[in-house]
């Protein structure tokens, strides 16, 4: 297993060079000055060279692109802020648990609807609960997110004065964010999850449980649910990914400062830095939930534990025998 995960880290890094290649290229044939955006409308030709010669885009492409892979392995660096002038790993860090915190919210609302409904639906397949819960989910699967949270900004804040519109401040503030993006995550979840105990329910040791007069319950949640969690913890893995990559259009309407609302920030007014190393950071943090997701799976499935086992003695044979030879 330990094996299995360096081998998927040190494959992260051909992964980030090409996240850091394709995102720079395009920043460098995309339109627009960051120097004429950064000064007043009144600048000079002059103070526009300037300042250009000062953020380096007057280098050539391979220079630019090369010193920032430099200054990435050897310092750390990922460069300033055009914005701020502090360095992008500051401004990425003081904004990422923001992002956290709306995310772990986000998934728990997720995982309760949509494995609840789920679990529910499959056992009680074609019922009026089964019909409602697919139609609620097809609904939740085509809503944007952006009409979704104008539509609980407009109930719950101003018809209702329940919960507050946005900010980031007490729990409440967290509440239209968490529900706007985790009613949407959960309707995917819904749809795993109904479709593979389905699929589960009818396998032949289902029916011997049943036999041997084990309850539904025990039956349902241990028998079904336990061998049908590998494609829903899947979903769930890319859904917190992309959770804690930055809910980029919820952050900006709900006007909670996290990684998302940085990343659109800086988009729009030419950030590059920033624009890379949000990217870059969002890459990083894919890869490493999907490695902690095939992980998780020899937990969930002991004979995907049992792969692993075999393979680690396979190889341990195998040098055995090469040594026995030598």
């Amino acid at each position: 297993m330990l094996k299995y995960a360096v081998k998927r880290l040190l494959m992260l890094i051909p992964v980030l060079l090409g996240v850091t290649l394709i995102i720079f290229t395009m920043l460098y044939f995309t339109p627009g000055n960051p120097a004429e955006i950064l000064l007043p409308d009144d600048a000079t030709a002059e103070q526009i060279a300037l300042k250009e010669e000062e953020l380096g885009l007057n280098d050539p492409f391979a220079v630019r692109y090369l010193n920032y892979l430099k200054d990435i392995v050897t310092k750390g660096d990922f460069g300033t802020s055009y914005t701020t002038g502090r360095p992008v790993s500051e401004e990425i860090l003081a904004r990422f648990p923001r992002t956290i915190k709306l995310a772990t919210a986000s998934i728990i609302v997720a995982i309760a609807m949509g494995v609840l409904c789920g679990i529910i639906s499959a056992t009680r397949q074609y019922s009026i609960f089964d019909k409602i819960a697919v139609g609620v989910s097809m609904i939740g699967v085509s809503m944007p997110n952006f009409w979704q949270g104008l539509l609980n900004i407009l109930i719950f804040s101003v018809w209702l004065g329940w919960l507050p519109a946005s900010g980031f401040g007490g729990w409440k503030y967290w509440v239209l964010p968490a529900l706007t993006i985790g009613t949407s995550s959960s309707a995917n979840i819904m749809r795993m999850t109904r479709s593979t105990m389905l699929e589960v329910v009818r396998q032949d040791y289902i029916r011997t449980a049943r036999a041997k007069g084990q309850t539904e319950r025990v039956i349902r949640y241990h028998h079904a649910l336990r061998n049908a969690m590998i494609p829903i913890v899947t979903v769930i893995g890319n859904s917190f990914g992309s959770m804690l990559s930055g809910a980029v259009i919820t952050e900006s309407i709900f006007a909670i400062a996290g990684l998302g609302k940085l990343l659109v920030d800086a988009i729009n007014v030419r950030n590059y830095p920033m624009v890379q190393g949000c990217v870059l950071f969002i890459a990083l943090i894919h890869a490493v939930v999907n490695l902690a997701v095939d992980l998780l799976y020899a937990f969930i499935d002991p004979r995907i534990k049992s792969q692993y086992s075999a393979k680690t003695k396979k190889s341990k044979r195998v040098k055995e025998i090469a040594k026995e030879a030598v």
